[in-house]
């Protein structure tokens, strides 16, 4: 009976891969690692080395939030003063109201973003691979690409009381129509901001769920069309419940930011400094801050709300990523 043996070269080859203890050495792994997933760190590397830069250098500076900063004493020279800072962020009624006002208008945006960008995926849907399709998506996808500095040019353009185009046109079709001063009408203006972040923001939200809907097998509608479902019964029985682990996990990241506004939208869109008669219903934590900021200088305030907005946002994606976890965990975003 022949027995087969191994040649001493594959024994030599054997030894430099499995050193003493069979265990292969850090450097041998760390270097297949490399070579294996090489590509893909590459293209990660831009990503990761901002996300360190911005957001987890500056982390050091949180201390600011406890201390009458003074730029001449630097970080770590200035007075400790605890939670003084926090106390006048959130104890006077101009701090509760921005509060409310930030919180509130959120949840607005929420709902009404996330709904008008499933309808504009719906719709899109119905035109995938036409040319109208790639068309409506760039049309829908352009106000994304607009400052905010311009984009409050064009609610000027709206709104302006003698010149603006809704003032002018209701004034010529409605007999006694008097203009509306649209800068000093409070409670008009949260459904203003509704309008312009839907006009601004749910063409691109709805590229995230038509990727989904894209994703879904094809043969689940082809099945129920067989059985006499509607265009409209489909997406409500197919197209939303397979969508949902998705829609969660918006959902999740976005209430990460329910303390924190849209500095840009709730700034200059309503033209904020030279209209405080507004503040009653769009004044937010970040202008609020901005203006403490601009007239006494108080860094440590500043701060301190952004602490404040960052660990409830922290706080809440927890809270609720637990929740939904106990629910079902498929819907869990970790």
């Amino acid at each position: 009976m022949i027995q087969l043996t191994e040649s001493p070269a594959a024994d030599l080859h054997q030894q430099r891969r499995l050193p003493e203890g069979g265990r292969v050495p850090f450097y041998a792994r760390l270097w297949r690692f490399l070579r294996k997933n090489g590509a893909w760190l590459s293209m990660c590397a831009p990503s990761v080395i901002l996300l360190f830069i911005f957001s987890y250098l500056p982390i050091y500076g949180i201390v600011i939030a406890f201390k009458n900063y003074k730029a001449g004493r630097g970080i770590w020279g200035s007075e400790w003063i605890g939670f003084k800072n926090f106390e006048f962020l959130f104890t006077t009624d101009t701090a509760i109201r921005t509060v409310r006002n930030t919180v509130i208008l959120n949840l607005i945006f929420l709902v009404t973003g996330t709904i008008a960008a499933l309808l504009i995926a719906f719709l899109l849907y119905e035109l995938y691979g036409s040319f109208l399709m790639k068309f409506y998506q760039s049309l829908m996808f352009f106000p994304n690409v607009l400052s905010w500095v311009i984009v409050s040019y064009f609610v000027f353009a709206f709104l302006n009381t003698e010149t603006g185009l809704i003032n002018n046109a209701l004034e010529k079709y409605l007999a006694g129509y008097k203009q509306i001063l649209w800068y000093q009408k409070a409670d008009a203006w949260p459904w203003i901001l509704m309008i312009v972040n839907l006009w601004k923001g749910a063409g691109a939200g709805s590229v995230i769920y038509l990727a989904g809907m894209l994703a879904i097998n094809p043969e689940y509608y082809e099945s129920a069309a067989i059985d006499g479902a509607s265009r409209w019964q489909q997406r409500w029985h197919i197209t939303l419940p397979l969508l949902r682990p998705l829609l969660m996990i918006q959902i999740l990241l976005a209430l990460r930011g329910i303390f924190s506004a849209d500095f840009g939208l709730f700034f200059f869109v309503p033209n904020h400094m030279n209209s405080p008669q507004l503040y009653a219903t769009i004044d937010v934590i970040d202008t609020f801050v901005y203006r403490s900021l601009v007239k006494l200088g108080n860094v440590g305030m500043a701060a301190a709300a952004g602490l404040f907005q960052a660990t409830v946002g922290f706080v809440l994606v927890m809270l609720c990523n637990w929740i939904i976890r106990r629910i079902d965990p498929d819907y869990a975003l970790f």
